[in-house]
């Protein structure tokens, strides 16, 4: 499994069989096998974690299999068809919307979404034996400024989705995810990686959503060493 960074929450990840473009905003894609099924997953509408010129891109890169699995709130560009999903439901990315007849259907990749704390869902996939988890905006966004009843609540609904993934894994381990670290959050920046780390098993974590502030990732890692094993730096 190859982990691309390409900006902010976008992130390309290449297995054997597939390609998978999370959240893409913009930034330089690299060269990609032209003949592979790409996936492109958008996890919700807002600028930051999607741009609809994203198809177009790879298009004229020559792609020739371009699926698109869109959250709910984004709308689908006339010229498309799109997979669309909501948060708490299972789907597979077969048939209409997967790889085509050359590949079995027993290749096709499962996903489950997550609820999100902000908007849209966040991403588990299941291809074979590899997991793959995106968490979109899925994080404890707890705010100085913001009431102790809002700031609990969220942090409520945070942990909740994390057991909801606990659950789905059935004690399995990720093999790479992508989870929020926002340095925008203050001394709460690090509420929802550790969390995550303490919760669920993974071999790679990618921080991401830091705003252009890539020194948070060595912040994170002086305060808490014992994950410098799992944390991948991004840049």
């Amino acid at each position: 499994m190859k982990v691309t960074y390409i900006h902010h929450s976008g992130f390309l990840v290449e297995t054997d069989r597939f390609y998978y473009l999370f959240d893409y905003e913009k930034g330089h894609l690299p060269k990609m096998d032209v003949t592979k099924p790409v996936f492109v997953l958008a996890s919700h509408g807002h600028g930051d974690h999607y741009n609809p010129k994203v198809f177009s891109l790879l298009s004229d890169a020559g792609m020739q299999q371009i699926r698109a699995v869109l959250s709910e709130d984004i709308e689908v560009p006339a010229d498309m068809t799109a997979l669309q999903v909501s948060p708490g439901k299972k789907y597979e990315l077969g048939a209409e919307y997967g790889p085509g007849k050359e590949v079995a259907p027993e290749y096709y990749p499962k996903l489950t979404t997550f609820t999100s704390t902000d908007l849209g869902v966040a991403f588990l996939i299941e291809e074979g034996d590899k997991l793959i988890y995106h968490a979109g905006d899925l994080n404890d966004w707890v705010w100085e400024e913001e009431s102790d009843s809002y700031n609990d609540q969220m942090t409520k609904d945070f942990r909740k989705q994390i057991g909801l993934l606990s659950e789905q894994l059935k004690h399995r381990e990720i093999d790479v995810a992508f989870v929020v670290l926002d340095p925008r959050q203050g001394k709460d920046y690090d509420r929802g990686l550790c969390y995550f780390l303490e919760s669920i098993s993974v071999k790679q974590v990618y921080p991401m959503h830091y705003w252009g502030k890539p020194d948070i990732m060595e912040t994170f890692l002086k305060e808490h060493p014992n994950y410098k094993h799992q944390i991948q730096r991004t840049e």
